[in-house]
């Protein structure tokens, strides 16, 4: 069967001489792997278009019980290497493709999620700073997309609502809880075992703000440095800890040392 998709690669390996196998998130199937047979030809049509990254309009044929499709055909939409190069840009993408690409089971259609990572990863394309700043609301996103949203307004514990009763208690800091998810009142957390992280009142204000705005207000966002890095740490173990599996740990570790050069 020929179908139709829009599809963004998550990871691309050779395949005997000229072919490569890819590993897509689509938006109608799922993720799903597929051959691109010559596809590593210079003289193919096709070549550098199914990198890792890239977001296409893709056309399959594929068979139902078949563990590896076909790919006939393929229009890009937008690139890493559309932007100038920047190594801070690719790290964020493979950041990104890293934690999606864990995230997801089989061929399960999940629109939201291809809609979060398409739209971040055209903004992450076009922008040319701010890459921790974006890839920290994307990580709130995708907890929120996957069920496992963290509670911000009140109190995890006491149901207290927070920013009113922090500046009553003119309180410096907040607790940040692994399990059950969100923020809770000092005083509340101590009577717990959970895993906690204290959270300085300027983070958790830029947490709550990055939690309702959208990706097209990231720009008039005026966040901390050390605020940004503190949340992006913060809510990629909130991620490890909640997902099925973790990422896996070398693509991290390469990731995290490409940043701190």
């Amino acid at each position: 069967m020929i179908v139709k998709t829009r599809a963004v690669v998550l990871r691309e390996i050779k395949y005997r001489d000229q072919s490569k196998i890819c590993t897509l998130f689509t938006s109608e199937f799922g993720k799903l792997t597929a051959i691109l047979k010559g596809g590593r030809n210079p003289k193919s049509r096709l070549s550098g278009k199914f990198s890792a990254g890239n977001v296409l309009d893709i056309v399959l044929y594929k068979k139902t019980g078949r563990d590896i499709q076909l790919i006939s055909d393929g229009s890009l939409l937008f690139s890493p290497l559309s932007a100038e190069p920047d190594m801070e840009r690719f790290a964020t993408m493979y950041r990104i493709i890293d934690l999606i690409s864990q995230a997801l089971d089989g061929e399960e259609k999940n629109l939201p999620l291809f809609s979060l990572l398409t739209g971040v990863l055209e903004i992450l394309y076009s922008t040319e700073k701010r890459f921790e700043l974006l890839f920290t609301w994307f990580l709130l996103r995708m907890i929120s997309t996957l069920g496992f949203e963290p509670s911000l307004d009140r109190c995890v514990y006491s149901g207290e609502p927070l920013s009113a009763a922090a500046e009553t208690m003119m309180l410096r800091e907040l607790s940040f809880v692994m399990n059950p998810g969100g923020v809770a009142l000092p005083a509340a957390a101590l009577r717990q075992i959970s895993q906690q992280h204290s959270i300085t009142m300027p983070a958790y204000q830029l947490l709550s703000e990055l939690s309702s705005a959208p990706l097209s207000a990231l720009d008039e966002i005026d966040a901390g440095e050390a605020e940004t890095e503190f949340l992006c740490k913060l809510l990629q173990e909130y991620c490890r800890q909640h997902l099925d599996h973790a990422p896996k740990n070398r693509n991290l570790a390469v990731v995290a040392q490409m940043l701190s050069k």
